[in-house]
This record gives structure tokens, C-alpha cells and sequence, in this order.
């Protein structure tokens, strides 16, 4: 099987907006002499984003609510107690951010599908407002000459779901996701030729789940201020699901839509062990010894459905580590991240790995009102 892996190189993009009844400001921007042109033919020039951090909007337009609208009102998670009510208001303002987009010579957009503004209770009624919003954002994307990535799922799981039946612990979640997944393809497929399922389900299992510093917020009491869940266990069962959830939608859009539709699909990861299993039907032998009974297993059909399922494979890169063993005594209460063993450290004998670079020293890409 070939396989072929995107290196995202993304630009970020700040609009300082005011709100869509008011007149948009004038932006300055200074790429410092970056351009498309800088970059081989070939190479894949632009950016991402997800549905929660740009779209705003989150209580208009029939969008139900995901596990992050509940998250993010817990005191202290978001500074000023900020909420993605508005954000960027890219619902309102696409077509100024695709016009941003395509003044910078961007190839591709990547971004997320609110599976909640689609379907508000996870299942069920579809929100046709929601789904006419992502028509909208696509053709215009298309008509600029600007490639749209669609990415299906970026950490907001409906919170519905999660209500009835605890979100990724169940494996009614891969059920749920693969009609989701096959709704999208059915709809924006005759468009969209480039499919992910999920952005870095890592981050899911280890703050989702073991230290709680993300949505939906669970942990054992060692690791995080969380008032449910098990760190040593919980990580692995919402990815495990999650594998099969990516799986299915793949085995889907594979047998009922790629032949007509000419298009591709994959998964989005930064780092550790979860292409393992998409590559050989099992998680790693390391992993099994380390983990034991606390680790799911695949059945037999399972394997034939995870193995092999992906045409690309999306690389997030934000900064690099070094790794090193950190002679930890065994916990007493087991953890997802406990169980790697591992320290990470930006320096090696007082040397740093690379410059340090804080987002304050960022100029490239970032838009802000003009003086």
C-alpha cells in the first residue's frame, strides 16, 4: 500500500473582528517575504483551523452544543473566562477570511466540520442552516482556487452524546460517528476530495482523559482536578474507539463513495503510537506488555477494518523534544502518560534543542487592524 504524508506547514492567521452587523476593519499583514513561490511545485501551501476556535456562532442557526461549550465554563480552564461565542466569527466572515487566504497565495484550507451544527443532538434532525454554511464556505473556497481539507472531528464530540451514553468511553460513538462521517460524504463529496477523520486523537486520550485539561474533562485524582474518570484506563478506551470510529468512516467513504467521487481520506497525528495500529492491526508489542488487561483489543473483523485504513496520513509538527528515560518509580495509581516512561526536555547539557520562539515573536501571517 502506498501511502503518502502532509507535512502542514501553516501560517497563522489572527482576524481582530468586530461583529458581522458592523463594517469589517482594514488589515495590514507582513509575510517578510514568504510567498507561495518560495516552495517547490508540489508542495502543499496554507493553513488550518477548526470549527470551535474560528467559527463562533456556537448558540445561533440550530448548532447544538459539543463537550467544549460545557468544558469551557469551568472557572479557570479559559483566561477571562473567554468563550468561543464569537471568536473570529468566521460563520459570518468566510468569504474575508478565503479572501485573506487567497491575497497570501494559500494552495489549501484545512478545517473542521462542527459535527454539532450538522447534527445538534449528535444524531438525528439534520440542521440544514449548518449544512448549508459549510456548502457556502466550500464553494467559495473552490471559486478562489483554494483547495478545502475537511477534517471531521477536532476534539468536539456532541455533547448530547456524551449525556446518554459518556462520548468516546461507548462504542455507540463509532456507530454514531461513521453516519456523521457518511452524511459529510454524501453531501460536500462531490467537492471535497481530500477527507481526515479526526485531528491528533492523542491529545483526546491524554488530556481528555488522563490529566483532564481538555473536554470532556476526566481523570483519576493524582493527575488533574477532575471529579470522574480513570486515568489508567478511560485514555485507552475513547481511543480505542476512536481507531474503530476512523476506521469505519474510511471503510465507508472506501465502499460507497471514493470510486465516484475520485477522493482520499486519512487522519491527522502528531506524535506516539496510534499509526501502529492503522499500519498493522494492533497496538505495539511494547505497549501490550506495558499496559496489559487496561488495554482494549480488536476482534478479528476489526483488525481487517483498522488495518490499512488510510490513503494519507497528516503530520502536525509544532516543536521538537528531547526524550529521555526518567527513572520513574511505578505509580500507584496508573496513568495514560505515566505509562509512557518518558521525559521530555527542550535542552541537552545546557544546549537547547533549537531557538525558542514565543508566539509574540511570530510576525509571519498575523493580520491586525490597521493603525
Amino acid at each position: 500500500m502506498r501511502v503518502q504524508m502532509h507535512w502542514w506547514v501553516a501560517l497563522i492567521i489572527c482576524i481582530h473582528g468586530a461583529a458581522a452587523t458592523e463594517q469589517p476593519e482594514t488589515v495590514n499583514f507582513d509575510t517578510e517575504g514568504l510567498s507561495r513561490e518560495a516552495f517547490p511545485k508540489g508542495f502543499l501551501f496554507g493553513t488550518a483551523a477548526s470549527a470551535f476556535q474560528v467559527e463562533g456562532m456556537t448558540h445561533g442557526d440550530g448548532r447544538g452544543p459539543s463537550i467544549w461549550d460545557v468544558f469551557i465554563k469551568t472557572p479557570g480552564i479559559v483566561a477571562n473566562n473567554g468563550t468561543a461565542d464569537v471568536t473570529v466569527d468566521q460563520y459570518h466572515r468566510y468569504k474575508e477570511d478565503v479572501d485573506l487566504m487567497s491575497k497570501l497565495n494559500f494552495d489549501a484550507y484545512r478545517f473542521s466540520i462542527s459535527w454539532t451544527r450538522i447534527f445538534p443532538d449528535g444524531t438525528g434532525k439534520v440542521n440544514w442552516k449548518g449544512v448549508e454554511y459549510y456548502n457556502n464556505l466550500i464553494n467559495y473556497l473552490l471559486k478562489r482556487g483554494i483547495t478545502p481539507y475537511v477534517n471531521l472531528n477536532h476534539y468536539d464530540f456532541p455533547e448530547a452524546l456524551e449525556k446518554k451514553y459518556m462520548g468516546w468511553l461507548s462504542y455507540q460513538s463509532v456507530k454514531d460517528f461513521a453516519y456523521f462521517a457518511d452524511f459529510c460524504f454524501k453531501t460536500y463529496g462531490d467537492r471535497v476530495k481530500q477527507w481526515t477523520t479526526f485531528n491528533e486523537p492523542r491529545v483526546v486520550a491524554a488530556l481528555g482523559y488522563d490529566n483532564g485539561f481538555f473536554a470532556p474533562g476526566r481523570c483519576s485524582k493524582p493527575y488533574g482536578n477532575c471529579t470522574a474518570g480513570n486515568s489508567g484506563t478511560e485514555p485507552y478506551i475513547a481511543t480505542h474507539h476512536l481507531i474503530l470510529a476512523h476506521a469505519a468512516a474510511a471503510q465507508i467513504y472506501r465502499e460507497e463513495h471514493q470510486q465516484k467521487q475520485k477522493g482520499r481520506i486519512g487522519i491527522l497525528l502528531d506524535f506516539v503510537w496510534f499509526i501502529h495500529p492503522l499500519v498493522y492491526g494492533e497496538y505495539p508489542r511494547t505497549m501490550q506488555v506495558i499496559v496489559g488487561n487496561r488495554l482494549p483489543k480488536f476482534s478479528k473483523e476489526e483488525v481487517k477494518m483498522v488495518k490499512g485504513s488510510f490513503d494519507f496520513v497528516g503530520i502536525n509538527q509544532y516543536t521538537t523534544y528531547y526524550i529521555y528515560d526518567p527513572h520513574q518509580s511505578k505509580p500507584k495509581v496508573p496513568g495514560y502518560q505515566q505509562d509512557w516512561n518518558a521525559g521530555f526536555a527542550y535542552a541537552k547539557r545546557g544546549v537547547a534543542i533549537g531557538p525558542r520562539v514565543s508566539l509574540g515573536e511570530i510576525t509571519l501571517g498575523i493580520l491586525a487592524p490597521a493603525e
